[in-house]
């Protein structure tokens, strides 16, 4: 059959058309391969935030809990700094309770800032001790229990408890001695120590912290 020129022109610019039209579409191949690239895309990024998100919550946990200690350093070194060595009457005792070191050390002083109590009237007597977080509880907490010294009850009803640390494995204190030249673990009062020694054991660590405390900034 005999097509004419005009015809054929026609058929081979459709042909033309349909080539372009094929070349211009994506496969379902092609898709899914897209598909499966975006998805990877996708979870490698998350996987990459996610990390980046564990990594900062850690690092941020961990520079809380450093300036913690760094806190509790700082406010004993500024309240026993302050301390009159005439009347402060500070003693030491060690005391060991299932087997965990639970030393605990006593002085008398007024209201300060080493006290977190500014304006109160009088003198307290202060102890630096753990204590259970609840009653009858596994986890200790270092704080300050302080009393004011007109007050003649002997219990601890009236005593106001000061939390400073929560969750503490052990306290140990120890005293230098000037006249022994030595650490020792009791402290029997008079004279106060040149420096005290506090070693907690902490229960998000395996190593202690550990902080040296000078008392005397300038000779007495």
């Amino acid at each position: 059959m005999f097509i004419g020129p005009d015809k054929c022109a026609l058929q081979i610019r459709n042909s033309k058309f349909e080539i372009r039209n094929f070349r211009g579409a994506f496969t379902l191949l092609e898709i899914m391969l897209a598909v499966g690239i975006l998805g990877m895309m996708s979870l490698a990024i998350f996987r990459f935030v996610q990390s980046n998100m564990t990594a900062l919550q850690l690092s941020t946990d961990t520079a809380a809990t450093e300036a913690q200690y760094e806190g509790l350093r700082e406010l004993l070194t500024a309240e026993w700094q302050s301390l009159s060595p005439f009347r402060a009457a500070m003693t030491g005792e060690p005391i060991k309770l299932n087997d965990r070191e639970r030393d605990e050390i006593k002085w008398s002083c007024g209201a300060g800032p080493g006290l977190l109590t500014r304006y109160a009237p009088g003198d307290f007597i202060v102890r630096l001790r753990l204590q259970p977080e609840k009653e009858n509880g596994d986890r200790l907490d270092l704080g300050f229990l302080r009393k004011s010294k007109e007050d003649s009850d002997i219990g601890e009803g009236h005593e106001t408890w000061v939390p400073l640390v929560k969750n503490v494995a052990s306290l140990e204190i120890r005293y230098f001695s000037a006249q022994a030249n030595t650490w020792v673990d009791s402290w029997p009062g008079g004279q106060l120590p040149g420096l005290i020694k506090i070693t907690l054991g902490r229960a998000d660590a395996a190593v202690p912290w550990e902080a040296i405390i000078p008392l005397r900034r300038t000779p007495y």
